[in-house]
């Protein structure tokens, strides 16, 4: 009697992982942090942007939801190392630290980081060292700073939008930050603060996944391709600068 309710129980269990197995595999999980316009932020309540569409395109290709999970950047690549999220989409540029715990698509935009200033400002990208930086940390922005302005004090935000705000309160110096979301963030707060001409850096996205998962990263190296043969990548990215 002990053995065949045992039997049940066992049946029951793999019966019960099986239909969990098959919700999961329906749905495929991108891990972002929706505060870094135009590639990822909220209208409301939905998270859109470019990798947004970029994701859907994905999701699309490979017969499956979407499910979008936003949190603090720092936390992508751990979610995505860990099999929480199925790859990390969000403005993230390929580095060898991060190559470390994560796979690499290939790429699908060019960036580099520039320096935000108050407007009025005599700040240059010549007398930053010494400077309090405002970064989003995590970023290649954080590292720039740690690694080229050794006298600089860094002040990490949890997003670019707060670094900005920092900024116009006078409680750091400058920002460091990805160029198209310093455009963003520039637009929006036009009467505060200005862009400095010099890039510091020349950058490439790509979208993490988990190391060894050579299906999945196929499979979105595929529909990258695509949206850049049909043009649908060029037409995300017109839509959502102009809309930012």
């Amino acid at each position: 009697m002990k053995k065949v309710t045992a039997l049940c129980l066992m049946l029951i269990m793999a019966v019960s992982l099986l239909a969990g197995c098959g919700t999961e595999s329906n749905k495929i999980v991108m891990a972002t942090n929706a505060q870094f316009p135009p590639f990822e932020y909220k209208d409301g309540s939905e998270i859109v942007g470019i990798d947004v569409e970029i994701a859907k395109e994905i999701a699309k290709d490979l017969g499956k939801e979407l499910k979008i999970d936003d949190m603090e950047f720092e936390a992508i690549i751990t979610a995505v190392s860990s099999g929480k999220a199925d790859m990390g989409i969000a403005g993230m540029s390929v580095d060898e630290e991060r190559l470390k715990n994560v796979d690499f698509s290939d790429t699908y935009f060019d960036a580099s980081q520039v320096v935000i200033v108050k407007k009025g400002s005599d700040i240059t990208v010549d007398n930053l060292d010494g400077l309090t930086i405002g970064v989003q940390s995590g970023t290649t922005g954080d590292d720039y700073v740690v690694e080229n302005l050794t006298s600089s004090k860094v002040s990490r935000f949890a997003s670019a939008i707060d670094a900005v705000m920092a900024l116009k309160s006078d409680k750091i110096d400058a920002v460091i930050i990805d160029s198209f979301t310093a455009n963003a963030l520039q637009k929006e707060n036009a009467d505060a603060v200005t862009i400095l001409d010099k890039e510091l850096t020349s950058e490439k996205y790509a979208i993490a996944v988990k190391k060894g998962n050579k299906k999945l990263l196929e499979s979105i190296n595929k529909t990258l391709a695509r949206i850049k043969e049909d043009g649908s990548l060029d037409k995300f990215i017109s839509e959502h600068m102009s809309e930012e």
